[in-house]
This record gives C-alpha cells, sequence and structure tokens, in this order.
C-alpha cells in the first residue's frame, strides 16, 4: 500500500479540515495518507513513497531551513510532487520577470533585488498614486503593505528597499471592485475557479483579513489562458493555481501558486476527488 506524506507546519499539525477530508478519498483507493510536519527532526523522509505539500503556511518565515530541506529531500532522491526543482523555483516571486518577459501579462511590477534597489527616482517615474510593496518570498500577505507615493520621501523609500528583495506595483481598485481570480488545475487540466473579494476597506483578499471566496466558471479564453502559463513550466505539475486579475478585460498574473497554495476543497467532494484522482494518475 503507497503511503503518502500531506506536508503541513506546526501551527497545523493535522491539516486544515479541508485537507484533513482528503484522507478517506486517498484510503478509498488503497493509500495511506497522513499529515506530517515539515521541519519534524523526526520524520523518516524516505519511508514515504510521495510527499505533497499541503499546509506549510510557515515556510517564508524561515525560507533559509526550508529551501535547505528541499535541497536534502532532492538529494536523498525522495519524491515530492509538484517536484523538488519546480517548488525551489516558486518560492521567490521574481519569477513572475520570467513570465513577464516570455509574452504574459502581469501587473506591473517594479523587481527591486536587494543588491541594487530601485531607486526612488525610478519609482516616481512611473506616476504610481499608491503602491503595494510585498516581499518576494512571501504568503497570506506577510509583510505587505500599502504607500501612497506622496508620503514617501527618497530617504524612506530607500530604507525600506534595503535588505531584501521586493516587489513594487501600483494598487489595483480591480480587486476591491471584483476580485481575484483563482483557476485551479490538477495534472494541467482545470478543475475549478474561485474569485476572492476583499472586505470593505481592505485590499487582502485573504479569509483571515475578512476576504470572501465564491466559486465561478471562468470563460474558455480565461482557461487557455491559464492553460498557457502553466505550459511554461517545464515540469509535470500535479497541481497549480493561477492568480490573477481582470484589468480593461485583459488577465493580468498575479502569482502562479505551485507550492502551498489553498485548493479550496471546501467547495465540494468531487474538487477533492479530482485531487486524489490526479494523484493516482501520477503514481500508477
Amino acid at each position: 500500500m503507497p503511503t503518502i506524506a500531506l506536508l503541513t507546519c506546526q501551527r497545523l499539525p493535522n491539516l486544515t479540515e479541508p485537507d484533513q477530508l482528503l484522507i478517506p478519498h486517498f484510503r478509498n483507493h488503497g493509500i495511506t495518507a497522513e499529515p506530517v510536519i515539515w521541519n519534524d527532526p523526526e520524520v523518516d523522509w524516505k519511508k514515504y513513497d510521495y510527499l505533497i505539500i499541503r499546509n506549510t503556511w510557515d515556510y517564508y518565515t524561515q525560507s533559509d531551513a526550508f529551501f535547505k530541506w528541499l535541497n536534502t529531500l532532492r538529494d536523498q532522491h525522495v519524491r515530492m510532487l509538484n517536484p523538488v526543482d519546480v517548488v525551489l523555483s516558486n518560492m521567490h516571486k521574481f519569477y513572475l520577470r520570467d513570465f513577464q518577459q516570455n509574452g504574459v501579462q502581469i501587473i506591473p511590477t517594479l523587481f527591486s533585488d536587494k543588491s541594487s534597489p530601485i531607486s526612488f527616482d525610478k519609482l516616481t517615474e512611473k506616476n504610481w498614486q499608491k503602491i503595494v510593496i510585498k516581499p518576494a518570498i512571501s504568503a497570506g500577505s506577510y509583510l505587505t503593505k500599502t504607500f501612497h507615493t506622496s508620503e514617501l520621501t527618497k530617504a524612506s523609500f530607500n530604507e525600506i528597499m534595503e535588505g531584501n528583495d521586493w516587489l513594487i506595483q501600483p494598487f489595483i481598485p480591480e480587486i476591491e471592485q471584483q476580485g481575484e481570480l483563482s483557476m485551479i488545475f490538477f495534472n494541467d487540466q482545470f478543475s475549478h475557479a474561485v474569485v476572492k473579494t476583499p472586505k470593505d476597506g481592505d485590499f487582502r483578499v485573504q479569509r483571515q483579513y475578512g476576504g470572501k471566496y465564491q466559486m465561478i466558471q471562468p470563460d474558455k479564453q480565461l482557461i487557455t489562458i491559464g492553460e498557457n502559463i502553466i505550459k511554461q513550466i517545464p515540469q509535470k505539475l500535479l497541481y497549480a493555481r493561477v492568480d490573477g486579475v481582470m484589468i480593461d478585460g485583459i488577465f493580468n498574473l498575479m502569482e502562479l501558486e505551485l507550492i502551498e497554495p489553498d485548493l479550496y476543497f471546501e467547495f465540494g467532494d468531487d474538487i477533492k476527488q479530482r485531487f486524489v484522482t490526479a494523484v493516482l494518475e501520477r503514481i500508477k
């Protein structure tokens, strides 16, 4: 009987409730799946046939340790879905620059490297009235802040840019007005989609900040855009979440989530079953 570690964090040792419900679905197919904390030093990773990242929702606060752990798994040839190389390349959000260079429409972004920070003059050239600054390694709006550019000085901006890699983007009012679209794919096949809208007066769409989620059915053109984005990843993906927002009728990529995205299993037993079926297709 194959064994699968569903990777989680110390804060969620038993996984989130929706992810816990994957376990009986796996059991129905003769597969033992269990929650395992990614940074538990007592775990022998080689005893599992496969690892699947689900709720490692602290990796961005200890990215060096996470990076080292992933490389250890790779060195030990532990099988992970999505593959370790995919997770490593998806950790740092400067990957968006590669998509942009390959013709994908992304949210307008300045990429500030800690070794060569974006200058205040470069920012002011954009004439963005309000901006969002987020770390290149982040999740769930961690350390993400908004600023009115009129409030920033050259000195204060330079201080913010010091010592980290940052993404600087204009504030997108469409997120408040129509929400952020997430399209979920299993084995490169579209599964379902959710629109997430922030509460009044906020820009963050996550539930912990009062965001609301609703299932929708995107049109074929949008699904094709998501498929084409995923095709730029050379490795086979068990799961992918394509996040974006419509601006002037055009889909703008915000993130391609390949590490530990919420896949919204709570919206239907059929979604959980599609995920398990996708796993079976990968390991048979």
